[in-house]
C-alpha cells in the first residue's frame, strides 16, 4: 500500500522531532541537575582560597584552549585547502582522507600517550602548557580538517570560475574568493574543535596539567598549567573532603566556560555569514 505523500512527509516530522528530543534531552538534564546541586557552591571561596581554588585552573584552561587553536587552526585549514583545492584526487588523497576520519575516532588517552612520548619525553619540553596544547592541537586536528574541507566544498563552483576568468591565479582565488566565502564554516568546525579541547582531561593529564602549583599562572609556554578538567577529576576522584556541592559548582563551572566560548564563536561567525555574497 502506497502512502499520501502529505501523510510520509508528516511521519518524517515526527521521526525527526522524536529524534531531537531523545538528544535534547539527557542534555538538559544534565545542565539542570548541574544548575540546582551547583549552584549553591557558587561562592568566592570557589574561586579565590585553598588549594582547589578555580581562578588559576579557568586562566590554565583559557590558555590552553587559544593555544591549542593558534597551532591547531593554521595547520588545519591549509591542510584542508589542499586536500580540496590543490590535491589531485585518487587513491592517495581518498587514503588520506580515510586516515583523518579515523584519526577522529582514536581515543583521546591514546593521543595523552603520544604526546607524553613526543613532547615530554623526546622533544624535552616537559609536562608545560606547549606539550599540552600540542597534544590537543593534534587531538582537533582531524575535526578541523574535515569540517574546513567541507565548508570549502560548499563554496559555489561559479565564483572560483569568475574570479579565473578575471585574470586572478589559482592562489588569489583561493584567498580572496574560496576561503572568505567558506569562513563561517571553517569557524563552524573550530568551535567544535574548541569545545573539545576546553573539556578534555586524558591529554593533558600526561603533558600538561597539574592539580596545585607554587606559581599557578605559567609565565611562559614552558611552564606547568592548572587545568579545570584535571582538577575537576582530582576533586572528584582523590580529596573525599572537598563537598559534593564544590565538585558540582565546578563541573558547573566548566560547562558555562565551554557554552561561554562556543557563544563567542557563534556570534563572531553569525557576522560573518551576514558579509557572504552568495
Amino acid at each position: 500500500m502506497r502512502l499520501p505523500p502529505g501523510l510520509v512527509q508528516r511521519l518524517a516530522f515526527a521521526a525527526l522531532t522524536g529524534a531531537m528530543i531523545v538528544v535534547a534531552l539527557p542534555v538538559v538534564g544534565i545542565v539542570t541537575m548541574m544548575i540546582v546541586k551547583g549552584a549553591p557552591g557558587l561562592t568566592a571561596k570557589l574561586f579565590f582560597q585553598g588549594s582547589q581554588a578555580l581562578l588559576p585552573a579557568i586562566v590554565g584552561t583559557v590558555y590552553l584552549v587559544l593555544l591549542t587553536a593558534a597551532i591547531a587552526a593554521p595547520v588545519g585549514i591549509l591542510a584542508a585547502v589542499y586536500l580540496s583545492e590543490y590535491a589531485r584526487q585518487g587513491p592517495l588523497v581518498r587514503a588520506i582522507r580515510l586516515a583523518i576520519v579515523n584519526l577522529a575516532g582514536v581515543p583521546s588517552v591514546v593521543y595523552g600517550l603520544f604526546g607524553l612520548a613526543l613532547f615530554v619525553m623526546m622533544l624535552k619540553f616537559g609536562r608545560c602548557l606547549l606539550s599540552g596544547s600540542a597534544t590537543l592541537a593534534l587531538l582537533v586536528l582531524p575535526l578541523i580538517i574535515s569540517a574546513s574541507e567541507e565548508a570549502l566544498r560548499q563554496v559555489p563552483r561559479r565564483l572560483r570560475d569568475g574570479s579565473l576568468a578575471l585574470g586572478a591565479t589559482k592562489w588569489q582565488t583561493v584567498r580572496r574568493v574560496v576561503l572568505p566565502n567558506a569562513l563561517p564554516g571553517i569557524i563552524t568546525g573550530l568551535i567544535l574543535a574548541i569545545s573539545r579541547a576546553a573539556g578534555e582531561t586524558a591529554p593533558i593529564l600526561f603533558t600538561a596539567a597539574f592539580f596545585s602549583l607554587t606559581h599557578p599562572y605559567p609565565k611562559s609556554v614552558f611552564y606547568p598549567v592548572l587545568a579545570l578538567p584535571y582538577q575537576l577529576f582530582v576533586m572528584s576522584t582523590e580529596m573525599p573532603e572537598v563537598t559534593t556541592t564544590s565538585k558540582w559548582a565546578a563541573a558547573l563551572v566548566l560547562v558555562v566556560l565551554v557554552l561561554g566560548i562556543n557563544a563567542g564563536a557563534i556570534v563572531y561567525r553569525a557576522r560573518l555569514r551576514r558579509k557572504q555574497r552568495w
